[in-house]
């Protein structure tokens, strides 16, 4: 197997979204403009957190995005732009290691 630990440039990057059509419409944005590699669009999240002084109990799903630090402010931007929450969930994870194909995969499908 041709592993790679040298992953410092490549993320994981999280997002709760509230429905399959934003969940869809977000990924497609940003699989074509390069923002991110792939998108994974889990279902049947459910959120439990406090916004603005009220506990809240959402069903959401959750956008898992491979991207590079690169593009990660334009990621940013344009989730900001996409995204119907006021204060989006978005979570950049360092990898550490991955298979060296799929790595430059991302690499490439990001530039």
């Amino acid at each position: 197997m041709d592993w790679n630990s040298e992953t410092d440039d490549v993320r994981f990057v999280l997002c709760t979204v509230p429905d399959q059509q934003i969940a869809e419409t977000l990924a497609r944005a940003l699989v074509t403009e390069a923002l991110v590699a792939c998108v994974n669009i889990v279902p049947h999240v459910r959120s439990i957190y406090r916004w603005k002084g009220q506990l809240c109990d959402d069903a959401e799903l959750l956008l898992v995005m491979k991207t590079t630090e690169a593009r990660l402010a334009s990621l940013a931007a344009r989730v900001r732009q996409l995204h119907p929450y006021e204060t989006p969930e978005l979570i950049a994870v360092p990898l550490v290691g991955g298979l060296g194909a799929y790595i430059d995969w991302v690499r490439s499908e990001t530039r």
